[in-house]
């Protein structure tokens, strides 16, 4: 029986570190007007925030997801810390969100004062569900922040039925969800508020950015004084409130804009890398491979993650060992938040359990599946993952 801590030697030529080379977790892909707009700042001047592709990003990305407003922010953390902030959540209030999801989540919450309670997700999906959320709401929940992970959507309708029967706020963070769909309605379009995220591995990349996105013009007054130091509207440098200078650069926003344009073909070119490594992988047994779909919503496949079955001797950080001996890249899945030592250290999820979310944080993570990965590479890719882990 081969070995699961190495490669045999019997291997394709063809398919060969030699012959393919290293391949990177993630590749943006900018072959639009990105080298022609970035120019159209430096020529012009405008390189900061006060630029006119600021506007255009906003608009451009409000008319994908079906809102009246956009508000880049720096990044997709600042998004959230500022859609906290526009709720005015803080101290006495709890946040409902999932513990499988990346730490700014949390973070937004506790850096406003207020209390997050965390719940587990759904083992084929990835997603909490809205008995999950239902089972810890309590009188001081006052908001659920829902969280759409790794290429499958939650199931929105009953989080919305159920935060509208309690009077919740909703805020849906939707940083890895740019062009996917709930039934037929674009995801950023759910909830008093919902965020984005345009870091390099995401489907529209400004290199770092993001957006709050609503349909309340009053909220998107407020997250616009946030982004920006909430200077007072009667007097530039006077301030009622203390805000952050999140604001989104000329720059940033004229390659979001120039990803905006071609956001359908890239949808596409991920589904695309979705089905060949499905066809790939589909049967390797003792893995687990993303959903292709539900009865709301086809797999987008932001990323393309495996499982491994607990009868697998190895887990994932063994796993991604192997892999990058052979120069492939991966990247784990996140670390619930009710496990997160920083948190831990301040008291919060004492006795706190989310047995879904702990194995796959530990049997879980992704391989290349950006969109500038190429039929070669993911042949390699599916090749080597067959030969350790089988």
């Amino acid at each position: 029986m081969t070995s699961a801590l190495s490669v045999p030697a019997a291997f394709d030529p063809a398919l060969s570190l030699e012959a393919v080379g290293p391949i990177p977790v993630n590749e943006p892909r900018l072959d639009g007007n990105e080298r022609a707009y970035l120019l159209d700042c430096i020529d012009t001047g405008w390189i900061s925030s006060e630029g006119p592709f600021v506007e255009r990003f906003e608009a451009a990305m409000a008319e994908k997801v079906n809102r009246r407003y956009g508000i880049g922010v720096a990044n997709g953390s600042a998004a959230l810390d500022i859609a906290v902030a526009a709720l005015r959540l803080g101290p006495g209030d709890e946040v409902i969100l999932p513990s499988f999801t990346i730490i700014s989540c949390a973070a937004a919450i506790v850096r406003a004062g207020a209390t997050p309670v965390v719940v587990d997700c759904d083992p084929l999906t990835l997603n909490s569900t809205a008995d999950h959320y239902a089972a810890v709401i309590t009188p001081r929940t006052k908001a659920l922040m829902v969280v759409h992970i790794y290429g499958l959507p939650v199931d929105m309708d009953p989080i919305l039925a159920l935060a509208e029967r309690h009077g919740l706020a909703v805020i849906e963070d939707a940083a890895e969800m740019h062009g996917q769909t709930y039934k037929g309605r674009p995801c950023g379009s759910f909830g008093h508020l919902s965020t984005f995220s345009f870091y390099p591995n995401k489907l529209v990349t400004s290199g770092e950015g993001g957006m709050v996105m609503t349909d309340d013009p009053e909220l998107a007054e407020r997250c616009r004084s946030l982004r920006n130091l909430c200077f007072n509207n009667r007097q530039r440098f006077i301030h009622d409130e203390i805000g952050w200078n999140y604001r989104l650069t000329n720059m940033q926003a004229a390659l979001g804009l120039a990803q905006v344009e071609k956001l359908e073909q890239t949808v596409a070119r991920k589904r695309e890398i979705g089905r060949v490594y499905t066809d790939l992988l589909a049967d390797l047994p003792g893995v687990q491979i993303p959903l292709t779909g539900t009865d709301y919503a086809e797999g987008l496949y932001w990323v393309f993650s495996l499982i491994l079955d607990d009868s697998m001797e190895m887990d994932a950080k063994a796993a991604m060992a192997v892999l990058a001996d052979q120069k492939i890249g991966t990247r784990p899945f996140f670390w619930p938040m009710h496990e997160q030592p920083v948190f831990r250290k301040m008291g919060l999820f004492e006795g706190v359990s989310c047995p879904v979310a702990e194995r796959i944080a530990r049997r879980g993570f992704y391989v290349p599946s950006g969109v500038g990965v190429t039929g070669l590479q993911m042949r390699r890719v599916a090749a080597v993952v067959r030969q350790v882990l089988k």
